[in-house]
């Protein structure tokens, strides 16, 4: 299992996502499903990610307020399942903007990475 922020508890190896990836997590999670709260977002990612993923919200609410700031993403008051007050969050025009920008870039990584796991001696010489 990736943590995402700061691991909690005895775990003894590791994983670092690398950095930048939970902001866009966050843009294509809202983006594909609306408006959320903080938690909704949260549980959202560990579900898309097979739960192989856990967001520890003393790293999710920082990087809210950065992409809040930069202005792709806005937020209002209103009311969670549990009927307690929640701040909701949806993408912005720049906010969708910047969710392609950074699609591309991370699929031309994939891209480049992918031809590196391919790669065989032959093909080098």
């Amino acid at each position: 299992m990736l943590r995402v922020g700061n691991p909690i508890g005895d775990m003894k190896e590791k994983t670092d996502v690398l950095q930048g990836t939970l902001a866009l997590m966050v843009l294509k999670t809202l983006d594909v499903l609306g408006s959320l709260h903080g938690y909704g977002i949260a549980r959202r990612i560990e579900q898309i990610s097979g739960d192989l993923l856990t967001v520890n919200q003393g790293t999710l609410y920082p990087v809210l307020l950065k992409l809040e700031q930069e202005g792709s993403i806005a937020s209002e008051w209103g009311a969670s399942e549990n009927n307690r007050k929640a701040r909701f969050y949806r993408l912005t025009r720049d906010g969708r903007k910047q969710l392609r920008a950074e699609t591309r870039g991370w699929e031309q990584t994939a891209a480049i990475i992918g031809r590196f796991f391919a790669v065989k001696a032959e093909d080098l010489e």
